[in-house]
């Protein structure tokens, strides 16, 4: 079906709560924002819950469902994801994991679990662990993003039903994997043992002990979690006759959207962290329109100021993603629709998600026009979308973009 073509820019962990340091203003209420308002005063807006009211989102749960895919049917864990986009062919039977490098102490006591947002030699680290065979089960290892890493286990009798390792909190100990269901117990000797030689061999690494010179905590553990089995997934194409592709620097996200048929775009100073190039991004993406119909931008930046709670850094994201949005305001035509949200909302004063809406913005040629003119969490809740799910939102595109298809006679 022929139609006009989407863009869909994801804020990641855009949403905020108001900080009294910020004069009870969100950090996007309080950014310069002139592209996003005039997008806004010339659009539709409204909030939206990107799973449901209430309900706190992955960045993996909530992609999904603004993908127009219903996390309730087709979730089955972080792992599978953070693996594909790690770059690891992910087959059936396999059992997947989202980890992170992390630093512990002697008596494996969690003192950092990001190891200080590591950036430079995972890739030499994850190698270290790569190929092992524990109980005649393949051990594939990959470095992700940052302090990111995934871990596929390739064997028999294989089960995902096992709990994390990871605690969650810094302070606490590496935990036990067990087997949460009866026919796991495998799996979940493998994950400790697995566990116990990531230690062993990543303290004694050289990029460790570089690191401890340096006076920088090493990355002398993984943590493991999210443990799922690759689902299988009608692609993009499939489901709505369109090419289409994503820009993104986080290889979960890579990983989500390459699993639903979508080209993973590599950009040049993409990086997943405060360091992207977003511009670079906002290139790629208007490149792409020469022969995709859909495209997905993903900016991680401001997810990272909202764990760290620095709400000022959240600002001057914001003011950043301003510009990107300049760019693509100059140089899109009347045959291109543009929504403009955020996966979750990321609060600096609580460090995580949280279940708050987000604020959503549509504009293209046929939107109706409401009367908000900024766009914040507050403003957008006004606007003439009203409150929306993830999953109603690409079907909405497709309706401004005269891509669906008739219910009904």
């Amino acid at each position: 079906m022929e139609g006009k073509k989407l863009l869909l820019v994801v804020l990641d962990g855009l949403g905020d709560r108001p900080i009294k340091d910020l004069g009870s203003k969100t950090p996007l209420q309080l950014a310069a924002k002139s592209n996003l308002d005039w997008l806004v005063s010339n659009g539709a807006c409204g909030i939206l819950d990107p799973i449901a009211p209430g309900v706190c989102p992955g960045s993996d749960t909530s992609h999904l469902s603004l993908l127009g895919y219903d996390p309730f049917q087709v979730y089955t864990g972080r792992g599978p994801f953070e693996a594909a986009g790690a770059g690891i062919a992910v087959k059936g039977g396999d059992v997947a994991f989202r980890c992170n490098f992390a630093t512990v102490d002697r008596d494996m006591r969690v003192l950092d679990r990001r190891a200080g947002r590591i950036k430079q030699g995972t890739v030499e680290l994850a190698k270290s662990l790569d190929g092992l065979d524990i109980e005649g089960v393949e051990v594939l290892f990959r470095a992700g993003t940052e302090h990111r890493a995934a871990l596929v286990l390739r064997g028999p009798a294989l089960s995902a039903d096992v709990s994390d390792t990871d605690p969650h909190e810094e302070g606490s100990n590496i935990l036990e994997c067990k087997a949460i269901q009866p026919g796991a117990e495998k799996t979940a000797r493998i994950i400790n043992e697995f566990s116990r030689i990531a230690h062993d061999t990543l303290r004694q690494h050289s990029v460790n002990r570089e690191r401890e010179e340096k006076g920088v905590v090493p990355a002398n553990a993984v943590l493991i979690r999210g443990g799922g089995i690759f689902p299988h997934l009608k692609s993009i194409e499939e489901k709505h006759n369109m090419k289409s592709a994503v820009v993104a620097g986080v290889a979960l996200i890579k990983g989500i959207c390459g699993s639903v048929g979508m080209e993973v775009l590599e950009v040049k100073g993409a990086t997943g962290g405060l360091d992207t190039d977003m511009m670079a991004k906002a290139k790629a993406a208007m490149d792409a329109f020469v022969d995709k119909d859909f495209v997905l931008i993903n900016v991680k930046a401001a997810d990272i100021c909202g764990h760290d709670g620095r709400p000022m850094d959240k600002v001057k994201v914001v003011e950043r993603a301003d510009q990107m949005l300049g760019y693509i305001r100059d140089h899109m035509t009347e045959s291109l629709v543009l929504a403009v949200t955020s996966d979750h909302s990321t609060p600096c004063a609580v460090r995580n998600h949280t279940g708050d809406p987000v604020p959503l913005l549509i504009f293209g040629e046929g939107v109706r026009v409401d009367d908000v003119q900024t766009f914040d969490e507050i403003a957008c809740a006004k606007g003439g979308l009203g409150r929306l799910r993830g999953i109603d939102l690409l079907p909405l595109m497709l309706d401004l973009a005269g891509r669906n298809v008739k219910f009904g006679a």
